[in-house]
């Protein structure tokens, strides 16, 4: 088959791909029992898989970011996430569209070191609030991984925090 045979039906895949993500993402059942069981699940599964798989994956690239709270104990999130060429992430803190910040985007503007797990590969970063510009320039990045983002800003009624996970230069990753 030719290449431009081919390109139609991808384009039409990503197009259904998006509508189903759309679609999942504004349901009142998600917005109301997501937050609660998401989580929840992504980790169960990450923990009983050996950190190979979780269900939302089955819908999104996910990551888990492992941050520090206040008092030292590690916090591990399930995030859609999105690596570029270079090797940084794009993440969201959208929390399902939901009124307050995440608690981890407060423990990245806190201590903007962490670490991304990643196709089985934990690695090192350095997190980077997106400037409204930066956000922005990102824009369609962002809407390609989260098709749903501009509806959680809408619904949250705050400006959602973007950030860069950089790799740490320094752990060999990059």
């Amino acid at each position: 088959m030719k290449p431009e045979h081919r390109r139609p039906a991808a384009e039409a895949a990503a197009r259904l791909h998006r509508s189903l993500l759309t679609g999942v993402g504004n349901s009142w059942l998600l917005r109301r029992w997501g937050p609660r069981l998401l989580p929840r699940l992504d980790l169960l599964a990450y923990r009983l898989t050996k950190n190979r798989w979780m269900p939302s994956r089955m819908l999104s690239p996910i990551a888990v970011l492992r941050t520090a709270r206040r008092d030292g104990t590690p916090h591990l999130t399930p995030l859609i996430a999105d690596q570029d060429a270079s090797g940084s992430f794009l993440v969201m803190a959208t929390n399902f569209g939901r009124r307050q910040h995440p608690a981890w985007s407060c423990h990245l503007l806190r201590n903007p070191q962490a670490v991304i797990d990643w196709r089985g590969t934990s690695i090192p970063v350095h997190a980077h609030l997106l400037t409204p510009r930066q956000q922005d320039e990102a824009r369609d990045r962002i809407l390609k991984v989260m098709p749903v983002f501009d509806d959680y800003v809408r619904h949250s009624g705050r400006h959602v925090r973007v950030f860069t996970l950089t790799p740490d230069p320094d752990s060999g990753h990059q």
